[in-house]
């Protein structure tokens, strides 16, 4: 277990590809990587070929690229050498600032002699990401009688946190260039943002706003469509896919990086939600712009809206109760009648009262395309009620699935390239192909379904040598109860082995809570909660002391790259199913059964498989990491769906040996140097 790794043979770069005078694919990826100070790896070199044979054939790719390949330059360089209008579509902001700020000014550098031209790049965000100068100027539409009021007065004068943020958001407007909200160090509340940023829908427009040749969101799209390389969202590449204007320049290639979440981030951004709150702000909004007989008839249907809202249960809606669907019938029709009289009053050239109607029209009209949503009953959509302790109850409507959106927006008229570190699942594509609107099989295209290529380039880090996977078979199953003392104590005498260095992963906030109490409670060793601080902060604090823990939920999961001797140890409490009440898993669980297929496998099986992969992916982040992968739930190993599981976690030495496991962490912990205080690195 303590062995170090082979040496890793020589990358063996395949003959070079040359077009004319065009240089070699191989030496623009060596130019590259030099630049960044690292070394070409084989799985990098076979997927820079492999992404720029799709992009010349206009092909769809799926790559595997394990955690180390360096795949990031292994998509720009054949992206950069292409020629034509890139769009790159990431899931979190650490990758995004990484590409724009260190990879892409490097490549772009790197490669300039050699193309003999400087490829351009960009970032482009949601219009809400950029700071509004009408909104910060000429203030924000309010529910006061008297319509626009002063931001710093509403927040309490310049003495109060809000009136400072706003204070700070001034004068940080005349020194950005950007204004992206991403740019302001140290950042300001959601509260203070929404008072200086409008939603598209807010907008006026820049031929009507007196700060139109100033916008920062107008800006960014024309600094879009004059580069090569485009780097947005997930959120963003869905809206552009779903609301039918297009958002992004055109393009002939897009790549999907981080595309394990493509699914659950275009499924956010096509769901709806209705709540008695947002409602009422529409109300407000409309009450003194549109005519008296619209705004009391808003009024009116929005006060029987909340009434019943107070007295909903939680659940899926797979019929719309009666005396609901009059409810939203009358919400839509009012929404209607205000749309058609704030329209009737729109005149005269723009005046700051544009901005308040902009808005109004802004909350009416998504209040009412939700409840025609809910209305329609379509067999494709999946409606639910939710309470929240604070927020109290809405409704909700979200896609069935989104591989049929998927496979008429995103893979028509383009070559597209999905990579992640986790696309194979039970060991192939078949489930994430399928969920995006891909055929079940490479190649054919059958039935009409795109055509695509698999490849995993695997991963330079050797799994076998470096980490063990230990399965808890002898702890009981865990219940709905939560309570399970036998996985507190086990927990506790693997943290003691590893003398702290632990990661746990818990499939809710209630059981990562509980076991926090329990180990401080038990142990000498710090014990880190998620909540507790912020992310950023929590994650430097467990890099830089080894005795630390630090425990949370699913954007640790997936978010925490910490490699070194901080993290030796990462425990899953159990399988992260999706929880038996999720009423769209469900759904999506009882269609594919009624379609024939396995309903549990293709949803709940595919969903914990995804996660536990990602999980299991924190602790080997370097070639010089050793550790332990411990999950606390029997059923990895006696359950029949425990072997596709196993197959989608990295190839870590399989054990069910709890002394052995017990030995190999006090081994490592014995021979682990002290970790260095280190900055979180983008994962």
């Amino acid at each position: 277990m303590t062995t170090a790794p082979t040496e890793e043979p020589a990358p063996q770069r395949p003959a070079p590809r040359t077009s004319g005078s065009a240089p070699a694919l191989t030496d623009l990826l060596h130019a590259a990587v030099t630049a960044v100070g690292g070394t070409e790896r084989p799985g990098q070199v076979a997927m820079a070929q492999a992404v720029a044979d799709a992009v010349d054939a206009g092909d769809h790719l799926l790559v595997q690229a394990g955690t180390g390949t360096g795949k990031s330059l292994a998509y720009l360089v054949p992206a950069l050498a292409h020629g034509e209008r890139v769009v790159v579509a990431t899931a979190t902001l650490a990758l995004q600032r990484q590409l724009v700020e260190r990879d892409l000014p490097r490549t772009v550098d790197a490669l300039h002699p050699l193309l003999r031209r400087r490829p351009e790049f960009a970032m482009l965000k949601g219009r809400s990401n950029y700071l509004c100068l009408h909104r910060l100027h000429e203030g924000v539409p309010g529910d006061e009688e008297d319509g626009l009021f002063d931001p710093l007065e509403s927040a309490g004068g310049p003495t109060s946190k809000l009136g400072k943020d706003l204070l700070r958001l001034r004068d940080w407007a005349d020194e950005t260039e950007t204004g992206d909200r991403d740019d302001l160090a140290p950042g300001v509340s959601d509260r203070a943002w929404s008072q200086v940023s409008v939603t598209s829908r807010e907008c006026l427009g820049a031929t009507k706003c007196a700060y139109g040749a100033e916008c920062f969101a107008e800006a960014a799209r024309e600094r879009a469509k004059l580069a090569d390389v485009v780097v947005t969202n997930h959120a963003l590449l869905a809206i552009d896919a779903i609301e039918g204007a297009p958002v992004l320049p055109s393009h002939e290639v897009l790549i999907v990086d981080e595309a394990h979440e493509l699914v659950s981030r275009v499924t956010g951004v096509a769901t709806g939600e209705l709540t008695p709150g947002g409602v009422n702000r529409a109300v407000k909004r409309a009450a003194k712009l549109a005519n008296e007989k619209a705004a009391d008839a808003l009024l009116s249907a929005s006060e029987d809206f909340e009434r019943l809202m107070e007295l909903a249960l939680p659940g899926r809606l797979e019929e719309l109760p009666e005396d609901l669907g009059f409810a939203l019938a009358a919400l839509r029709d009012a929404c209607r009648q205000v749309i058609v009289s704030l329209g009737e009053v729109r005149d005269r050239s723009v005046t700051d009262e544009d901005a308040v109607r902009k808005q109004a029209m802004a909350f009416v009209e998504n209040v009412h395309a939700t409840a025609e949503r809910i209305l329609q009953c379509s067999e494709y959509d999946v409606v639910w009620c939710e309470r929240h302790d604070r927020y109290g109850a809405s409704l909700r409507v979200a896609p069935l699935n989104v591989s049929g959106l998927l496979r008429e927006k995103l893979f028509e008229d383009r070559s597209v390239v999905l990579t992640s570190a986790t696309l194979k699942l039970g060991g192939d594509f078949r489930q994430v192909a399928l969920s995006v609107g891909l055929g079940p099989e490479e190649g054919g295209g059958e039935d009409d379904l795109p055509a695509w290529t698999g490849l995993d380039v695997g991963s330079p880090f050797d799994y076998g040598r470096q980490g063990i996977l230990y399965v808890a078979r002898h702890l009981a199953q865990p219940g709905r109860d939560g309570s399970r003392s036998d996985m507190l104590d086990e927990l506790a005498e693997l943290i003691e082995a590893a003398g702290g260095r632990t990661l746990g992963l818990f499939s809710s906030m209630r059981a990562a809570k509980a076991a926090a109490e329990e180990m401080r409670g038990r142990l000498d060793v710090p014990v880190l909660l998620q909540g507790e601080e912020t992310l950023g902060e929590l994650i430097r604090t467990f890099a830089s002391d080894a005795r630390t823990c630090l425990f949370g939920t699913l954007s640790l999961w997936q978010g925490v790259d910490v490699p070194g001797s901080a993290c030796q140890l990462v425990v899953m409490d159990r399988v992260p199913f999706p929880r038996p009440d999720d009423p769209l898993m469900s759904a999506r669980q009882k269609a594919v059964e009624e379609a024939g297929g396995n309903g549990f496998m293709a949803v709940a099986a595919t969903h914990a498989a995804l996660l536990m992969a990602q999980g299991a992916g924190r602790l080997v982040r370097a070639s010089d990491d050793r550790g332990v992968v411990a999950v606390l739930d029997p059923r990895l190993a006696t359950a029949r769906y425990g072997g596709f599981l196993r197959a989608s976690l990295p190839g870590f030495w399989y054990t069910q040996d709890r002394e052995q496991v017990r030995r190999s962490l006090a081994a490592i912990d014995a021979s682990a140097p002290e970790p260095r205080p280190v900055a979180p690195r983008p994962s």
